[in-house]
């Protein structure tokens, strides 16, 4: 699931990225990466039922909530949290669940993976496409 060769394939196949727990704040992880991600070509959906808009995109409460296609779902929250997310990422017909560096959940791994679901667990997604010079 993290080798070089999925990574490369989930980057370059995922157009549409939606950020839960993407914060409002420039000076957090989530939403450095998110900001990247969105300057190199990738549309960002923001999903924190705190914020109306992060980035200049309108925000979403949850996953459900989203009206058109995500391809993949990017995680920055508490493993705990992650399996209803692994959930709500195969209702809406994501391709790919990504857990951000530091989150491991077998429990939504388990869940996305017997979905069909692409799974990465514990990298960064703007660490990831920057290793691979991956075109915009």
């Amino acid at each position: 699931m993290n080798d070089a060769a999925t990574l490369q394939r989930v980057l370059t196949s995922s157009r549409t990225l939606a950020v839960v727990g993407l914060s409002d704040n420039p000076a957090r992880a989530s939403h450095y990466v998110a900001k990247y991600m969105q300057q190199h070509g990738y549309r960002v959906v923001p999903v924190n039922p705190r914020c109306a808009e992060i980035l200049g995109e309108k925000c979403y409460p949850d996953l459900r909530a989203i009206p058109f296609a995500v391809d993949m779902v990017d995680v920055f929250r508490n493993a705990a949290d992650c399996p209803p997310i692994a959930h709500d990422a195969v209702a809406i017909g994501a391709k790919v669940l990504w857990l951000q560096s530091g989150i491991v959940s077998q429990e939504a791994q388990h869940i996305a993976e017997a979905a069909g679901l692409t799974v990465v667990m514990d990298r960064c997604v703007k660490v990831e496409h920057a290793r691979w010079g991956l075109p915009v």
